[in-house]
């Protein structure tokens, strides 16, 4: 073969998945095309010792420090196909010859379905978020909207007056009921029913029925889904759950197919760098026990 292990994804779970590998002294091929899931995003916010830093930064950085190990190579490239061979995998790069390896490593992240409202995605990362232990504290507990999109809406809508005063935005996608309104109550949660027309200026909200409604900030429930088919073209099971389908993974990041592992948002509901990092790392010391504990792919 000619790397023990092939990392499919380059930001922060790929990276942290291939530094154990590349400190093992391991042969590994870095495929990357450059699409961060938080690349909307002007800065990382909770990564210990990087708090505030730019997001772009971080994966530079990363990037340029797991270079320096000799044993580690790097494409920006699309990996198009992936197939398991004898004694390990094959893979296609756009315009390369075919990579083969031991050990396949899906950090291939997600990409976000936003919610179909005019002038949302334009403030993606910016004005309108997903986490708000990433990004609420700078909102400097200013008015902060929720626009529902089901009735999960309901668990963020309690977490969110920690960070400011909270609209949870209806948008006709379900009425809390009894249980969910005294809920609501007792964290000081406003609502707003109606339809949402569109977003303009910096943050306002305006409705079907004429209503501005004005806030620091705007949390919106996205529909996460798998960026790529490699899983599925190898075999992979999924498994659905109430944050998007994930790639099932067992507590060493091995998926269903021997020899095949898978970390960060690929392989783990929710988002953010510090649990793709520590999702990286489990796997990448996974991966190097695996070759030499269980080298067949049988096993």
């Amino acid at each position: 073969m000619e790397f023990d292990v092939i990392v499919i994804g380059g930001s922060y779970a790929g990276l942290a998945a291939a530094t154990p590998l590349a400190r093992a002294r391991r042969r590994v091929l870095v495929v990357d095309g450059g699409m961060r899931r938080n690349r909307y995003a002007e800065h990382s916010h909770g990564f210990l010792t990087r708090d505030g830093t730019p997001a772009a930064e971080i994966a530079a950085i990363g990037r340029a420090q797991l270079l320096r190990y000799p044993t580690v190579s790097w494409y920006e490239k699309s990996v198009t196909h992936a197939q398991k061979i004898e004694g390990g995998f094959a893979i296609t790069v756009d315009g390369l010859p075919t990579q083969t390896a031991r050990r396949l490593v899906l950090a291939t992240g997600v990409v976000d379905r936003l919610p179909d409202v005019a002038g949302l995605a334009e403030r993606w990362g910016q004005h309108v978020f997903h986490c708000p232990y990433c990004h609420g504290y700078e909102l400097n507990q200013g008015r902060i909207g929720l626009l529902a999109s089901s009735a999960q809406a309901m668990h963020l809508a309690q977490l969110l007056p920690d960070w400011g005063p909270t609209t949870l935005l209806l948008n006709d996608t379900f009425e809390p009921d009894e249980l969910q309104l005294d809920a609501l109550r007792k964290r000081g949660v406003t609502l707003a029913r109606g339809l949402v027309d569109h977003i303009e200026n910096a943050m306002d909200v305006v409705m079907k029925d004429g209503r501005t409604l004005t806030f620091e900030g705007l949390f919106a429930m996205t529909s996460p889904y798998s960026a790529g088919s490699l899983a599925t073209l190898l075999g992979c099971a999924f498994e659905e759950g109430p944050m998007g389908r994930t790639i099932r993974t067992d507590a060493l990041k091995a998926t269903t197919v021997p020899g095949v592992y898978a970390c960060g948002d690929a392989a783990r509901p929710g988002g953010s760098v510090p649990l793709a990092v520590g999702d990286g790392s489990l796997a990448g010391a996974a991966v190097h026990q695996s070759l030499i504990f269980a080298p067949h792919l049988d096993r």
